[in-house]
């Protein structure tokens, strides 16, 4: 009866607790772990993982990586339990944000994170704004993420470009877990950004599709007829008399606008649908003999001597 009666108690959870060699990813053996890199999880030996199921812990799983000299603190999640016993391995920027050298001692511990309900990221290179949907593309990349903490610099990847962004905020905490979760999303100005020297696309286009299309034809070439110009006997200019003949002589001699070329005064949100009418003045053609039904001939195959 006093077996049953300790049974019926929950068993206090241990946090884990130890301390590792860190490594980067590329000095894994084997084939290279780019899934490693991409995310926020770090690969630990099979003892870690013997340890951890003794023990009463929270899932998912969230360790809190300490680097005592620098005092630097980051979260992550982990992805497998295949390292050699002693090591862990970590992606690239995460050894960046722990200042953290190949073979230094680092402290892993498990924690309990809240989930999260709102993050704001800063990208680092202007580039960034090239992304038609960043958003979107933030958010299938954080899917190799576990969790994120103020403060850390994270690498995304996309269009094999490599993207760093600042996470400067986070709530409900400094470090939230981003696993099955609705969480806002914001984006600060890239570092270095300024909006007054930086035109949009939108607006070069509008500002050089002000010429006329005419005047974008390009000049013409070889023999152009009458293209001289004429002198008085008394060397005194001619008296200009209408305001076509102020018009320079190269303006005459332009091609005419053909149809191909785009529209430059397109505005979006309009379709328009080009055709070729007739104009009311044009006459059809009658036909000199009117139409009669069956006015075609006949022939036989039998010849004229067998009748």
């Amino acid at each position: 009866m006093f077996q049953l009666g300790f049974n019926l108690f929950h068993e206090i959870s241990r946090p884990f607790n130890m301390t590792y060699r860190c490594f980067s990813v590329s000095m894994l053996p084997g084939n290279e772990r780019q899934d490693v890199e991409r995310g926020g999880k770090i690969i630990m030996p099979p003892s870690a993982l013997e340890q951890l199921t003794r023990l009463n812990i929270e899932y998912p799983m969230i360790f809190k990586l300490t680097n005592k000299k620098t005092r630097r603190i980051t979260h992550c999640g982990v992805l497998e339990f295949v390292a050699d016993e002693g090591k862990v391995y970590l992606p690239h920027w995460m050894m960046a944000n722990l200042v953290l050298e190949e073979g230094a001692l680092l402290q892993v511990e498990s924690v309990s994170l809240p989930t999260a309900t709102f993050s704001k990221f800063q990208p680092l290179s202007e580039d960034f704004l090239d992304i038609s949907n960043p958003k979107a593309v933030l958010e299938n990349c954080l899917r190799n993420f576990s969790c994120l903490t103020t403060g850390d610099v994270i690498a995304i990847k996309y269009n094999s470009k490599v993207y760093e962004l600042c996470v400067l905020e986070t709530k409900p905490g400094n470090a939230v877990i981003i696993i099955e979760c609705d969480m806002n999303v914001e984006f600060a100005p890239p570092v270095g950004y300024k909006e007054d020297e930086r035109v949009s696309r939108g607006e070069e286009f509008s500002e050089g599709m002000e010429e006329d299309p005419e005047g974008m034809m390009p000049e013409p070439e070889g023999f152009i007829a009458f293209r001289g110009e004429g002198n008085r006997l008394d060397g005194k200019k001619k008296k200009l008399t209408s305001e076509s003949e102020s018009e320079p002589q190269a303006s005459h001699s332009r091609q005419p606008y053909v149809r191909g070329i785009p529209d430059y005064n397109y505005q979006i949100g309009t379709l328009r649908f080009i055709r070729n009418y007739r104009s009311a003045n044009a006459k059809e053609e009658i036909p000199t003999e009117p139409f009669e039904a069956f006015k075609g001939e006949g022939f036989t195959l039998r010849s004229a001597k067998s009748k």
